[in-house]
């Protein structure tokens, strides 16, 4: 890694935690610039992972007092996620870089079309209404998600958001505070068997994670100055020309 590479993999980290802080999306660049800087596709995914994951604790901790309302019910979707983290990480280490790559244009444009959408997808405000969490629907859309966020992870808190809004009760902010938490067990699963499989780039990892928590802390910052609109426009061009990369050089 030179010191360009690692100047790269600092700044994309703390745009990335900053667009995640302000419109969601900050996958695609992380993604994007360790594979730019040359890491392998596989490897880029893992290392990503990991990158993100202290962005997802954050935000967790952010919706603690929610979670006193429904924890009990959402152990059922916390096993879902355990359940299909493991498998979309295993499914993932089963890959080689080539196989993983042909794949990766199309999951690329498959996660921008639903950041796009996400808008759309967010569930109608229930206001008065306390969390009902669980239920064997919930569970089934839960596991199928989690295999996806387990295996790469793009997008998948607007997925999540959208399933959990068609399977569970609540205002926006609950299923979201609901959301961030099964996040962080998906992330956490998937890190576990990343790193177990050996495919992390620790060094840069170790250089991205502080620009991610730098950017998550300034993106409140960001928030207040800068349109949401014109950070979803970002990710959205940055999702589609990395697809874009991918079909050219693939």
């Amino acid at each position: 890694m030179t010191i360009l590479d690692a100047i790269l993999l600092f700044i994309s980290g703390v745009l990335t935690g900053a667009i995640n802080a302000v419109a969601g999306g900050g996958t695609f660049l992380s993604f994007g610039a360790l594979t730019l800087a040359g890491i392998p596709p596989v490897v880029a995914n893992a290392t990503s992972s990991i990158t993100q994951f202290p962005g997802y604790v954050t935000s967790t901790l952010a919706y603690w007092n929610d979670f006193r309302t429904f924890w009990r019910g959402a152990l059922a979707l916390v096993a879902a996620s355990i359940l299909g983290s493991l498998l979309g990480a295993w499914i993932l280490l089963q890959l080689d870089n080539p196989s993983f790559r042909e794949l990766v244009p199309w999951l690329l444009i498959a996660a921008t079309a639903l950041f796009a959408a996400g808008p759309y997808l967010k569930p109608a405000p229930k206001p008065g209404k306390d969390v009902a969490v669980g239920g064997a629907f919930g569970w089934i859309l839960q596991f199928f998600t989690s295999i996806y966020g387990g295996f790469f992870g793009a997008g998948m808190g607007v997925m999540m958001l959208a399933t959990l809004g068609l399977s569970q009760s609540g205002d926006y902010h609950r299923l979201n505070a609901l959301k961030n938490m099964l996040a962080t067990v998906i992330a956490a699963i998937a890190i576990v068997v990343f790193v177990w499989g050996g495919v992390v780039a620790w060094p840069q990892a170790i250089v991205m994670i502080p620009g991610v928590a730098l950017g998550g802390w300034s993106g409140v910052w960001v928030a207040r100055r800068v349109p949401q609109a014109y950070m979803r426009w970002t990710v959205i061009a940055v999702g589609l020309f990395l697809a874009v990369y991918y079909f050219v050089t693939g």
